[in-house]
């Protein structure tokens, strides 16, 4: 059975990731942040929202394995920031129900959701530039990074919640990550 888990970055939707992959039938835990990543054994990693980059532990060390990982909101720009990329504040702010142009429908992550989708999103941060070897996968009129992947290292990030259910297709986001992890 393929295991993917969830690092804890402090988000108050992270028991809500880890609920969706189970519920999709994957072997799945929550994971504190400051476990070394030589210590899990598993087919993937998502590595959640939070409230500060400032308390994202060892969070990066996983961007270092051979195994796909999925940033979710401050996930996604810890991989952003890590990687070269650059992360700033968002104009729009607190949290709110935001259409996302999915641009590249060929992605494996996002592809399926083109031409677009309805999400529950936060911005205040957001990623202001796409680290080396990243593709724009999807933007909003709020945000010009919603969504972006790297699939020669298998690394990928949205800006949005998809485990909330206010997000209207984000068992999808969970579907594709788990095939991606699967065919790794």
């Amino acid at each position: 059975m393929t295991k993917i888990v969830v690092v804890d970055n402090h988000g108050q939707f992270t028991h809500l990731e880890r609920r969706a992959l189970r519920d999709l039938g994957v072997e799945t835990a929550l994971i504190d942040n400051e476990t070394p990543p030589a210590e899990v054994d598993a087919d993937g990693v998502v590595l959640s929202g939070g409230p500060d980059m400032d308390r994202i532990g060892r969070s990066t060390e996983y961007l270092e394995g051979d195994v796909p990982v999925l940033g979710i909101c401050l996930g996604m720009q810890l991989i952003a920031e890590e990687l070269g990329g650059r992360v700033g504040g968002g104009e729009y702010g607190g949290y709110a129900d935001v259409t996302v142009d999915v641009v590249d429908e060929d992605d494996p992550l996002t592809g399926s959701l083109h031409p677009e989708t309805r999400v529950w999103a936060s911005h205040a941060d957001e990623v202001k530039a796409l680290p080396d070897g990243f593709e724009l996968t999807a933007k909003s009129d709020v945000c010009d990074v919603e969504a972006m992947s790297d699939t020669d290292r298998d690394l990928y990030g949205v800006q949005w919640h998809p485990e909330v259910a206010h997000t209207e297709e984000g068992d999808e986001i969970f579907r594709n990550f788990l095939e991606i992890c699967e065919s790794n």
